[in-house]
């Protein structure tokens, strides 16, 4: 089974459904690149009109796999940007793509979870969602959805949230503009397909050229070279013997010796 599933319907909506529910959907290269290979897929689609992100299972994304990252930063600095500009480049895709997405969010979103959320344009979370910008407690960044998670929450909430990678609820994820709206569980689906069906009331065109419009003032609209930036001090981070020690706490279930 694929660890990124895509559904498109005849009313061409898309349901994109991260899927390693037994890891809590935490990324790993083979879901990245499954995020990419399914953005082009649909992109690549005539009479594509919206994307729905959700988590299979009991989270919607746990962040990365941090056995996976371990692996990862004994690599060497050129396979750490490697990993790190595909990781961005997944989520910055994911936030210019050219029809309305929509996340569908319930108990676990952390980390890289987080930046997804910020990059689509509707969140929804079930009140059972826990949220939390995790990376520093393993001595990493979150250089590459930084922009995102700005446009969604401020930098001000971010200086906060960001720093302290202390966990949050669904109510403060919407106190602070990570998500739209807060709805019981069992009603996460219906809301979903309320929200897809006000989307599909209105113009495809108009809504791409006023999401492109929105972006071009926005943190999450940078350029190139900002992206390459990102990358760089995303990859380079990974290698430190600060995100050594992260990674060797979590590892071993102990507290990080900084």
């Amino acid at each position: 089974m694929p660890v990124v599933v895509t559904d498109l319907d005849s009313r061409g909506v898309a349901n994109v459904t991260l899927n390693r529910p037994d890891a809590g959907n935490a990324y790993d290269s083979e879901m990245i690149e499954g995020l990419l290979a399914a953005m082009d897929e649909l992109v690549a689609k005539p009479g594509l009109r919206v994307v729905v992100l959700e988590g299979n299972g009991r989270h919607f994304q746990a962040g990365a796999d941090l056995k996976w990252v371990r692996r990862v930063a004994a690599e060497s600095l050129e396979e750490n940007v490697r990993v790190s500009r595909a990781t961005g480049e997944a989520v910055d895709r994911l936030n210019r793509l050219p029809v309305p997405t929509v996340a569908l969010v319930q108990c676990g979103c952390f980390g890289g979870g987080t930046g997804m959320v910020a990059a689509c344009d509707v969140a929804i979370a079930a009140d059972n969602a826990i949220f939390s910008i995790s990376e520093v407690r393993w001595g990493l960044t979150a250089a590459i959805i930084i922009p995102q998670l700005s446009d969604a929450i401020s930098a001000r909430q971010l200086r906060r949230y960001a720093l302290t990678g202390e966990r949050f609820d669904a109510v403060e994820a919407r106190r602070i503009g990570l998500v739209h709206q807060v709805v019981p569980a069992g009603e996460l689906q219906a809301a979903g397909a309320a929200m897809v069906a006000q989307l599909l009331q209105n113009g495809p065109q108009a809504m791409a050229e006023t999401k492109a419009a929105i972006l071009e003032s926005s943190w999450g609209g940078f350029d190139a070279a900002t992206l390459e930036a990102l990358v760089a001090s995303h990859g380079a981070k990974r290698r430190t013997p600060e995100a050594a020690e992260g990674l060797a706490s979590f590892a071993e279930k102990r507290a990080a010796h900084w």
